[in-house]
């Protein structure tokens, strides 16, 4: 039987701000979405589950052969195909066998491996890597082909238990119809975090994780978001019942006061024609009968209070990122960036066909840069950049600032927090200023002094949107390589509003169609087999 079995998990951040407390749960055969908001510790709770972190308290027990896709691979440039998928060693081996080399360590090193080359070849051409040979270097393969690469490695251990987060990062359209085959024909233990709704409808249950409990719904990603819609709506009913329920009490409350105050005004007039002991007792009993009154009423006010909280704290939704761009506004027609002929040799062969590409941004053009995973597209964007010298071609960029989210996330310092990062890139922020865009971009009170190696995936694409889109000067064109990677889906709703709103330039790398849609793209570019080409949107 595959299964995950976490029995009173608990683990903290370095700061001591802790991210689960005592829980416990078990996933055992089938396929579960892991969701949350950024930041509540899916990632975490999967590298506990591997092993790759030690809880502060509890266990974590998992039954089976464990396979786990990270959301940032820990690969070098020079690393081989066959490096990642573990092979290496047994290929040395069975090399060395084949030549006429008979030593006992070749033989102990292909064990029953005999044939692994075809079954890495077959992995390779089952997710669309059939032309990777097996030699061939990290450094000239695109983000979307290395984590291709990275779970045919985990599916080459013919896992029991397998952890994927965030697969699709990068994915082509095909890349990501490969991947939700391979989930649609998982039969063992699968762990999903991903925003990719598509994939996610693909699951056979939802696992919502909180900070004590991870809470199962049967069912896929939209039979996931139809029962929260329905639990919001009822949530909020409850809230405006209970705002009725405290008006109407607070009122009763007062109303029974004045009257117990009518009423001992009422016996002092009276008192007087009786003897001083009764009026004496009938004082006492009317005291006795307004502070009796005013308890019940006090214990249904606080009753009221408490359902009022309780249904508040039902109906509040998750925190979103705050995410607004500064004011650039760009001429039309003003031409930001024109390149002819540009050429990029990679590995000894060139990267765009014929004489090279051409590429003219103008105004504040909104421009959607597609095409296959391996084609270019990052390489082209570093070009405009300009942190990347072409092999041939003539550049001309206008004075402004280019700002450049790349895949990689590799802008900021890793070992400074997120203030100490914004700090270095606009020095000119007032401290107020500084504390209100960290909380606009969720980085409140002690995160903000997390340091930026320790955040998770989507955390650190809000830590370097912040540093690069705020960094002085405002930019008047954006280079954004898959911007959606690792974010949620309120933060991707919140980021479609921001670029809706910006008034500079921006060319968007994405296989995200529905958000490519949402951002007001006008002119969309598509780069394959060398050529780029103008197209109109995806059907």
């Amino acid at each position: 039987m595959s299964r995950i079995t976490c029995a009173d998990l608990s683990f903290s951040w370095s700061d001591g701000t802790p991210v689960f407390t005592d829980l416990s749960f078990t996933a055992g055969p089938g396929r579960t979405g892991l969701v949350a908001p950024n930041g509540a510790g899916k990632s975490t709770l999967l590298k506990l589950i591997a092993g790759e972190l030690r809880p502060a308290g509890g266990s974590v027990v998992v039954d089976g052969v464990l396979g786990h896709l990270p959301q940032a691979l820990p690969l070098t440039a020079d690393l081989t195909a066959a490096d990642v998928l573990g092979v290496a060693p047994v290929l040395r081996a069975l090399a060395a066998v084949e030549s006429g080399d008979a030593a006992e360590e070749h033989f102990a090193a292909i064990g029953n491996d005999w044939d692994v080359e075809e079954r890495a070849r077959a992995e390779l051409d089952r997710l669309g890597l059939g032309d990777v040979a097996l030699d061939r270097r990290l450094g000239t393969l695109s983000g979307g082909q290395v984590v291709s690469l990275g779970l045919a490695a985990q599916l080459l251990k013919r896992p029991d238990v397998l952890l994927l987060d965030e697969p699709t990062n990068n994915l082509d359209r095909d890349a990501r119809t490969r991947l939700e085959a391979v989930v649609a024909d998982w039969r063992g233990c699968l762990l999903l975090v991903s925003h990719d709704r598509a994939l996610l409808d693909r699951v056979d249950r939802i696992a919502e994780l909180g900070p004590s409990r991870l809470r199962f719904h049967g069912g896929n990603f939209s039979a996931y978001e139809a029962a929260r819609q329905a639990a919001r709506e009822v949530a909020e009913k409850n809230l405006r019942n209970a705002e009725q329920d405290l008006k109407r009490e607070k009122r009763e409350r007062q109303q029974a006061r004045e009257r117990a105050a009518r009423r001992a005004s009422s016996g002092a007039r009276s008192g007087a024609d009786i003897p001083r002991i009764a009026a004496g007792n009938l004082k006492r009993w009317a005291q006795d009968s307004a502070g009796r009154a005013d308890d019940v009423h006090g214990r249904r006010l606080d009753a009221a209070q408490a359902r009022l909280a309780e249904a508040d704290l039902a109906a509040r939704e998750e925190p979103v990122l705050a995410l607004s761009l500064p004011g650039t506004e760009v001429p039309a027609g003003r031409t930001v960036f024109s390149g002819r002929h540009i050429r990029v040799d990679r590995g000894g062969r060139a990267l765009f066909a014929g004489e090279g590409v051409d590429l003219v941004v103008r105004g504040p053009e909104r421009i959607a840069l597609t095409g296959p995973n391996g084609a270019g597209k990052s390489t082209l964007l570093r070009v405009v950049e300009g942190t990347l010298e072409p092999d041939g071609g003539v550049l001309d960029r206008a004075g402004g600032r280019v700002a450049y989210l790349s895949q990689r996330l590799d802008t900021l310092d890793l070992s400074r927090t997120t203030a100490e990062n914004l700090a270095a890139a606009a020095p000119g922020l007032s401290r107020t200023d500084s504390m209100h865009l960290l909380a606009r971009f969720l980085f409140r009170d002690a995160h903000a002094a997390v340091p930026v190696g320790e955040l998770s995936g989507g955390e650190r694409l809000r830590a370097t949107l912040l540093c690069l889109l705020f960094a002085e000067p405002a930019p008047q064109l954006l280079l954004l390589d898959e911007p959606t990677n690792n974010l949620d889906l309120a933060s991707v709703g919140q980021l479609t509003a921001a670029l809706n709103a910006y008034r500079g330039a921006f060319v968007v790398v994405s296989h995200d169609e529905r958000f490519l849609a949402e951002i007001g793209v006008r002119r969309w570019l598509r780069l394959a087999g060398g050529v780029l080409a103008e197209q109109g949107p995806p059907a």
